[in-house]
């Protein structure tokens, strides 16, 4: 369960939360990631990137790789951890939506891999 403030800063990012996709392929795409309060601490700019590279076996199995890599130190504080999980689930909601997908999260202490499956 999240607290109050760790709800409210959620919904905050994620209804600010936008993309910019950077570079497309047949096999993979590039989208910088920009929030509100979150930035790469180097250019000022986007706090992160994601990563979706499609892996087609055949024309009835799709399976999506994803990299989540968050550039902004801040998001890589561990009492940030909840914030940084709920914001990658919804990146995987808006970018990869339903699709089976192996994703894995960098972001210093907060990083982690999951499946996300049909």
């Amino acid at each position: 369960m999240l607290n109050e403030n760790i709800k409210g800063k959620v919904e905050e990012e994620i209804k600010g939360m936008t993309f910019t996709k950077n570079f497309r392929s047949p096999t993979a795409e590039e989208w910088y990631i920009f929030l509100p309060s979150f930035k790469d601490p180097v250019t000022g700019g986007a706090a992160g990137k994601t990563i979706i590279h499609y892996n087609l076996y055949d024309t009835k199995h799709i399976f999506i790789n994803t990299t989540i890599i968050f550039d902004d130190p801040n998001l890589h504080k561990r009492e940030l951890h909840q914030l940084v999980y709920a914001i990658s689930d919804e990146i995987v909601n808006r970018l990869v939506g339903y699709a089976d997908t192996l994703l894995s999260v960098h972001s210093g202490e907060n990083s982690f891999n999951a499946e996300f499956k049909q």
